[in-house]
């Protein structure tokens, strides 16, 4: 998270699909404590389930064992999400374009593209396992 920013809740979910639940949850209550324009709901409800489902499946490997961890950061104008699993990371500077026409038909690949597009900033630390996203209010 950058700097500048007030943590103003954590959240810790098993790596377990179910626990997305929370995440909307923590996402609804956010939104509506910080008083996010209701236009920007939608969007920041998709990139940090995206984000976060990326954590379990690709980050933990759906080991219930291990946490994905959320912190939300809030700033003036602005608030963010932050992810963080316990895996190795990855290499966020070579991603397939998802758009490319021998990636249009794939099922996968399209998460980080989401998170870009629905968001002002992506931001990948440690390798890629803690990922901030950063989003307006107004």
């Amino acid at each position: 998270m950058k700097e500048g920013f007030v943590v103003v809740d954590r959240l810790s979910i098993p790596s377990d699909f179910g626990s997305i639940r929370q995440v909307e949850n923590l996402v609804d209550d956010v939104c509506n404590r910080l008083e996010v324009n209701e236009d920007y709901y939608g969007n920041v409800l998709i990139a940090v389930t995206e984000a976060v489902n990326n954590a379990i499946e690709h980050g933990n490997g759906i080991g219930s064992e291990l946490n994905v961890d959320l912190s939300v950061g809030d700033k003036e104008s602005d608030f963010c999400f932050s992810v963080k699993d316990h895996g190795r990371g990855f290499d966020f500077n070579n991603l397939p374009d998802p758009t490319a026409p021998e990636n249009i038909e794939k099922e996968n690949g399209r998460g980080i593209f989401l998170m870009k597009s629905l968001s002002e900033e992506v931001v990948f630390d440690d390798n890629g396992s803690n990922v901030s996203i950063y989003f307006t209010k107004f």
